[in-house]
Protein backbone atom coordinates (compact mmCIF):
# COMPACT_ATOMS: atom_id res chain seq x y z
CA UNK A 1 0.00 0.00 0.00
CA UNK A 2 2.57 2.50 0.73
CA UNK A 3 4.21 1.63 -2.98
CA UNK A 4 0.93 3.41 -4.28
CA UNK A 5 1.07 6.33 -1.40
CA UNK A 6 4.52 7.30 -1.94
CA UNK A 7 3.91 7.12 -5.93
CA UNK A 8 0.48 8.61 -5.82
CA UNK A 9 1.56 12.05 -7.57
CA UNK A 10 2.72 10.16 -10.69
CA UNK A 11 -0.34 7.88 -10.31
CA UNK A 12 -2.91 10.44 -10.78
CA UNK A 13 -1.24 12.41 -13.34
CA UNK A 14 -1.25 9.53 -15.68
CA UNK A 15 -5.05 8.64 -14.37
CA UNK A 16 -5.74 12.35 -14.95
CA UNK A 17 -4.81 11.74 -18.89
CA UNK A 18 -6.44 9.40 -19.26
CA UNK A 19 -9.57 10.34 -18.28
CA UNK A 20 -8.83 13.15 -20.22
CA UNK A 21 -8.49 11.61 -23.30
CA UNK A 22 -11.98 9.67 -22.69
CA UNK A 23 -13.92 12.51 -22.04
CA UNK A 24 -12.17 14.92 -24.99
CA UNK A 25 -12.53 11.91 -27.45
CA UNK A 26 -15.51 10.60 -26.20
CA UNK A 27 -17.27 14.08 -26.66
CA UNK A 28 -15.77 14.55 -30.20
CA UNK A 29 -16.44 10.91 -30.94
CA UNK A 30 -20.27 11.52 -29.77
CA UNK A 31 -20.35 14.79 -32.24
CA UNK A 32 -18.99 12.71 -35.38
CA UNK A 33 -20.68 9.65 -34.75
CA UNK A 34 -24.40 11.54 -34.64
CA UNK A 35 -23.42 13.29 -37.82
CA UNK A 36 -22.46 9.49 -39.15
CA UNK A 37 -26.08 8.16 -37.84
CA UNK A 38 -28.10 10.77 -39.81
CA UNK A 39 -25.98 10.17 -42.95
CA UNK A 40 -26.50 6.17 -42.55
CA UNK A 41 -30.19 6.88 -42.34
CA UNK A 42 -30.56 9.64 -45.16
CA UNK A 43 -32.72 9.73 -47.94
CA UNK A 44 -30.30 10.04 -50.44
CA UNK A 45 -27.79 6.91 -50.83
CA UNK A 46 -24.63 8.24 -51.73
CA UNK A 47 -24.81 9.18 -48.46
CA UNK A 48 -25.95 6.20 -46.64
CA UNK A 49 -22.52 4.45 -49.10
CA UNK A 50 -20.09 6.69 -47.75
CA UNK A 51 -20.83 6.18 -44.28
CA UNK A 52 -21.90 2.82 -44.22
CA UNK A 53 -18.38 2.44 -45.85
CA UNK A 54 -16.70 4.22 -43.17
CA UNK A 55 -18.20 2.68 -39.64
CA UNK A 56 -17.80 -0.85 -41.26
CA UNK A 57 -13.98 0.38 -41.87
CA UNK A 58 -13.66 1.39 -38.45
CA UNK A 59 -15.41 -0.96 -36.43
CA UNK A 60 -13.60 -3.79 -38.47
CA UNK A 61 -10.19 -2.28 -38.20
CA UNK A 62 -8.09 -2.64 -35.01
CA UNK A 63 -7.51 0.16 -33.04
CA UNK A 64 -3.64 -0.07 -33.02
CA UNK A 65 -3.88 -0.28 -36.89
CA UNK A 66 -5.67 3.39 -36.93
CA UNK A 67 -2.75 4.45 -34.64
CA UNK A 68 -0.14 2.77 -37.16
CA UNK A 69 -1.84 4.17 -39.90
CA UNK A 70 -2.05 7.86 -38.45
CA UNK A 71 1.95 7.80 -37.68
CA UNK A 72 2.96 6.00 -40.13
CA UNK A 73 0.88 6.44 -43.36
CA UNK A 74 -0.39 9.68 -42.99
CA UNK A 75 2.92 11.16 -43.72
CA UNK A 76 3.45 9.32 -46.75
CA UNK A 77 0.11 12.01 -48.02
CA UNK A 78 2.23 15.04 -46.62
CA UNK A 79 0.15 14.70 -43.03
CA UNK A 80 2.53 14.80 -40.00
CA UNK A 81 0.69 14.65 -36.74
CA UNK A 82 2.77 15.34 -33.45
CA UNK A 83 3.08 12.33 -31.76
CA UNK A 84 1.09 13.09 -28.32
CA UNK A 85 -2.79 13.73 -26.91
CA UNK A 86 -4.10 15.37 -29.88
CA UNK A 87 -3.08 12.84 -32.11
CA UNK A 88 -4.37 10.18 -29.65
CA UNK A 89 -7.53 12.19 -29.45
CA UNK A 90 -7.97 11.87 -32.94
CA UNK A 91 -7.20 8.20 -33.25
CA UNK A 92 -9.71 7.66 -30.58
CA UNK A 93 -12.83 9.93 -32.07
CA UNK A 94 -12.47 8.45 -35.74
CA UNK A 95 -12.69 5.03 -34.20
CA UNK A 96 -14.84 5.31 -31.35
CA UNK A 97 -17.46 6.98 -33.72
CA UNK A 98 -17.98 4.31 -35.81
CA UNK A 99 -19.46 2.69 -32.44
CA UNK A 100 -21.73 5.40 -31.50
CA UNK A 101 -23.17 5.91 -34.89
CA UNK A 102 -24.10 2.63 -34.53
CA UNK A 103 -25.37 2.89 -31.12
CA UNK A 104 -27.48 5.75 -32.50
CA UNK A 105 -28.63 3.98 -35.80
CA UNK A 106 -30.25 0.84 -33.57
CA UNK A 107 -32.02 3.84 -31.31
CA UNK A 108 -33.60 6.03 -34.31
CA UNK A 109 -34.26 2.34 -35.82
CA UNK A 110 -36.34 1.64 -32.65
CA UNK A 111 -38.46 4.78 -33.67
CA UNK A 112 -41.32 3.97 -35.39
CA UNK A 113 -42.13 4.28 -39.07
CA UNK A 114 -45.09 6.31 -38.70
CA UNK A 115 -43.18 9.03 -36.65
CA UNK A 116 -41.33 9.97 -39.79
CA UNK A 117 -44.29 9.63 -41.71
CA UNK A 118 -45.75 12.00 -39.96
CA UNK A 119 -43.37 14.51 -39.54
CA UNK A 120 -43.50 14.57 -43.30
CA UNK A 121 -46.87 14.97 -43.77
CA UNK A 122 -46.46 18.25 -41.53
CA UNK A 123 -43.91 19.78 -44.04
CA UNK A 124 -40.86 19.08 -41.67
CA UNK A 125 -37.89 18.28 -43.69
CA UNK A 126 -35.54 14.86 -42.84
CA UNK A 127 -33.27 17.25 -40.23
CA UNK A 128 -35.75 19.01 -38.72
CA UNK A 129 -37.81 15.21 -38.50
CA UNK A 130 -34.78 14.38 -36.94
CA UNK A 131 -33.95 16.85 -34.75
CA UNK A 132 -37.30 17.25 -33.02
CA UNK A 133 -39.25 13.99 -33.78
CA UNK A 134 -36.83 10.97 -34.43
CA UNK A 135 -33.89 11.68 -32.12
CA UNK A 136 -35.53 13.12 -28.77
CA UNK A 137 -37.90 9.83 -28.96
CA UNK A 138 -34.47 7.26 -29.28
CA UNK A 139 -32.47 9.26 -26.96
CA UNK A 140 -33.28 6.99 -24.04
CA UNK A 141 -33.12 3.66 -25.70
CA UNK A 142 -29.02 4.71 -26.94
CA UNK A 143 -28.19 6.05 -24.07
CA UNK A 144 -27.12 2.51 -22.48
CA UNK A 145 -25.34 1.37 -25.42
CA UNK A 146 -23.18 4.74 -25.73
CA UNK A 147 -22.35 4.51 -21.71
CA UNK A 148 -20.85 0.96 -22.92
CA UNK A 149 -19.27 2.66 -25.78
CA UNK A 150 -17.57 5.17 -23.45
CA UNK A 151 -16.30 2.61 -21.09
CA UNK A 152 -15.01 0.43 -24.23
CA UNK A 153 -13.25 4.38 -25.08
CA UNK A 154 -11.82 4.49 -21.50
CA UNK A 155 -10.13 1.01 -22.05
CA UNK A 156 -8.77 1.80 -25.23
CA UNK A 157 -7.10 4.84 -24.23
CA UNK A 158 -4.31 2.58 -23.61
CA UNK A 159 -3.18 2.10 -26.65
CA UNK A 160 -1.95 5.79 -26.36
CA UNK A 161 0.76 4.45 -24.32
CA UNK A 162 2.78 3.17 -27.27
CA UNK A 163 2.24 6.35 -29.47
CA UNK A 164 4.60 8.49 -26.99
CA UNK A 165 1.21 9.16 -24.57
CA UNK A 166 1.87 9.38 -20.88
CA UNK A 167 -1.48 7.75 -19.35
CA UNK A 168 -2.29 5.05 -17.10
CA UNK A 169 -0.58 2.63 -18.73
CA UNK A 170 2.32 4.29 -19.60
CA UNK A 171 3.12 5.66 -15.93
CA UNK A 172 2.34 2.22 -14.58
CA UNK A 173 5.37 0.67 -17.27
CA UNK A 174 7.65 3.33 -15.88
CA UNK A 175 6.96 3.14 -12.68
CA UNK A 176 7.68 -1.17 -13.24
CA UNK A 177 10.86 -0.46 -14.78
CA UNK A 178 11.74 2.25 -11.71
CA UNK A 179 10.49 -0.96 -9.60
CA UNK A 180 11.26 -4.11 -10.79
CA UNK A 181 10.20 -5.97 -8.29
CA UNK A 182 6.82 -4.54 -7.79
CA UNK A 183 5.81 -4.38 -11.78
CA UNK A 184 2.70 -7.30 -10.84
CA UNK A 185 1.57 -4.95 -7.62
CA UNK A 186 1.62 -2.01 -9.91
CA UNK A 187 0.06 -3.76 -13.02
CA UNK A 188 -2.50 -4.45 -10.37
CA UNK A 189 -3.54 -1.31 -8.96
CA UNK A 190 -3.39 0.08 -12.74
CA UNK A 191 -6.50 -2.32 -13.49
CA UNK A 192 -8.18 -1.38 -10.51
CA UNK A 193 -7.98 2.52 -11.46
CA UNK A 194 -9.56 1.52 -14.37
CA UNK A 195 -11.99 -0.30 -12.27
CA UNK A 196 -12.98 3.21 -10.43
CA UNK A 197 -14.13 4.59 -13.99
CA UNK A 198 -16.08 1.51 -15.79
CA UNK A 199 -17.37 -0.47 -12.63
CA UNK A 200 -19.65 2.38 -11.91
CA UNK A 201 -20.38 3.30 -15.51
CA UNK A 202 -21.34 -0.29 -15.98
CA UNK A 203 -24.10 -0.31 -13.28
CA UNK A 204 -25.10 2.93 -14.63
CA UNK A 205 -25.63 1.65 -17.79
CA UNK A 206 -27.59 -1.56 -16.59
CA UNK A 207 -29.59 0.32 -14.41
CA UNK A 208 -30.68 2.73 -17.47
CA UNK A 209 -31.14 -0.29 -19.31
CA UNK A 210 -33.69 -1.74 -16.78
CA UNK A 211 -35.45 1.73 -16.81
CA UNK A 212 -35.61 1.54 -20.65
CA UNK A 213 -36.97 -1.70 -20.51
CA UNK A 214 -40.02 -1.05 -17.84
CA UNK A 215 -40.82 2.36 -19.76
CA UNK A 216 -41.71 0.53 -22.57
Amino acid sequence: MDLFFDNAPTLWSGFRVTLQLTAVSGLLALALGLALAALRVAPLRPLRAVSMLYVELMRNTPLTLVFFGMVLVAPQFGIIPPLGFWTAVLCLTLYTSAFVSEALRSGINSVGVGQAEAARAIGLTFGQSLRLVILPQAVRTVIPPLINVIIALAKNTSVAAGFAVVELVATGRRLGQAIPGEAVTILGGIALLYLVFTIPAGLLATRLEKKVAFAR
